[in-house]
């Protein structure tokens, strides 16, 4: 390939190469290539690139330059200056695309930018579900009178939550309960054994099957019928199962036990009523209801241990009584804090679920005449003080976000002052 210089009168002597010895037009079109690519380039990985291909060692503008100390001497300095010119060219090209690509880099981060000169937003801790509140505080009552807590599986054996029970198959009573039953164990027959508990009775059985009186112990869990819902009524829902079995133990015994419960959960002056009420695995057999808005509720089933069940697990009724009762604590919840649909605890609606606060998280126990009210916690409060905080920064004005602060700080005091403290429960 031959080659021209400004001097286009006449040719370089011998063939000369691009490789070997520069020209305008080759420098031309070195230089424009370079300049498109450059433009094409879109990230920092693509610019190291092209800065090696075309400015490197081995780039092509390098080896145009090497190729001037083989030009006649007279026209050395004008080869030199134009491909001199060409590299600071693409230089400059190189670094204006350098700080554009940085620039943008930079935008993107300033546009997720944090203002680290806002007071802190904390995290909204997660709360105790309402079920899980309830459960514990009558967990925790029935603990105070000597019951052990105990836990059992939620899959369970026909033979618990029915047979041992005194429910056999031709039972009525089993019309009561509509089970789940778990297509798993099948008798000789092909009838199902096993089915998702339809109440935490079975650990009665369970229980005494295992130990020797005494035994005191309340037992709470999950249970599932297969019904249709509505505000009362859900498929699954939790039960409070309690059992005292020992020499001696009379229907008194039964009730003052559930007095006590009822005293420690609504109030001493909450009235009660029992009224005779039929249960398999009990006789005999009652209900309890509080007096609530001026209508009697029931919140339980109770009864004196079915002499049936004490054989079925091995103890001997002549030597041996006993009480049980059950609960649902949603209902309980339901009356204590005016929830009038039990399908809202499994809906998981927000709304619903952040108006619980519990009160016990900053060391002390709502006083009786209180039991109804919602509180919040130091961490909750703290919280809308930071809020409060926050929105007074974005104004702009220290006076405001002073004002604003203040008024947040008066409102935290007010509230938890607001409470009373109470020592223990006795």
């Amino acid at each position: 390939m031959l080659v021209y210089w400004r001097d286009r009168h006449h040719l370089l002597p011998g063939n000369i190469t691009m490789a070997d010895k520069p020209s305008l037009t080759s420098l031309d079109d070195v230089r424009d290539a370079a300049l498109a690519a450059l433009d094409a380039a879109g990230d920092a990985a693509a610019l190291e690139a092209w800065r090696v291909a075309h400015l490197g060692r081995s780039g092509a503008l390098t080896k145009l330059l090497r190729g001037v100390a083989q030009l006649p001497a007279e026209e050395r300095p004008a080869a030199g200056a134009a491909a001199n010119a060409a590299k600071a060219l693409l230089e400059e090209r190189l670094a204006g695309k350098q700080a554009a690509l940085e620039g943008s880099r930079l935008g993107a981060l300033a546009a997720d930018a944090i203002d680290i000169s806002l007071p802190g937003r904390p995290v909204s801790p997660g709360r105790y579900h309402p079920s899980t509140m309830i459960l514990r505080e009558i967990t925790d009552i029935f603990r105070g009178m000597g019951f052990q807590i105990a836990e059992g599986p939620e899959v369970e054996w026909e033979r618990y939550n029915f047979d041992m029970l005194n429910i056999p198959r031709d039972h009525p009573a089993r019309d009561m309960f509509d089970t789940f039953w778990v297509d798993a164990n099948r008798d000789a027959e092909g009838r199902f054994t096993t089915l998702l508990r339809t109440h935490t009775s079975p650990m009665q059985a369970r229980i005494m099957e295992a130990h020797d009186p005494p035994i005191r112990v309340v037992v709470p869990g999950k249970c599932y019928r297969y019904e249709a819902t509505d505000a009362t009524h859900e498929s699954q829902f939790h039960q409070v199962e309690g059992l005292a079995v020992d020499r001696g133990i009379t229907f008194a015994n039964l009730k003052h036990t559930l007095f006590e419960f009822t005293r420690q959960m609504f109030g001493p002056d909450r009235k009660v009523r029992f009224r005779c009420d039929y249960f398999p695995f009990v006789e005999p057999g009652v209900d309890m209801s509080v007096e609530w808005n001026g209508r009697w509720v029931e919140i339980l089933g109770a009864g004196m241990v079915h002499p049936n069940v004490l054989r079925a697990a091995g103890y001997d009724p002549e030597e041996y009584t006993g009480f049980a009762f059950g609960m649902g604590p949603e209902r309980i919840a339901m009356l204590k804090y005016d929830i009038t649909d039990i399908r809202l605890f499994l809906n998981n609606d927000l709304r619903f679920l952040q108006q619980f606060l519990m009160a016990q998280s900053r060391g002390m126990l709502v006083p009786e005449t209180d039991r109804e009210r919602l509180y919040l916690t130091w961490y909750d409060l703290s919280v809308l003080y930071h809020d409060a905080l926050a929105r007074a920064a974005g104004v702009g004005d220290v006076q405001a976000t002073k004002a604003m602060a203040d008024e947040a700080w008066r409102a935290y005091v007010e509230c938890i002052s607001d409470v009373p403290s109470a020592g223990p429960r006795s």
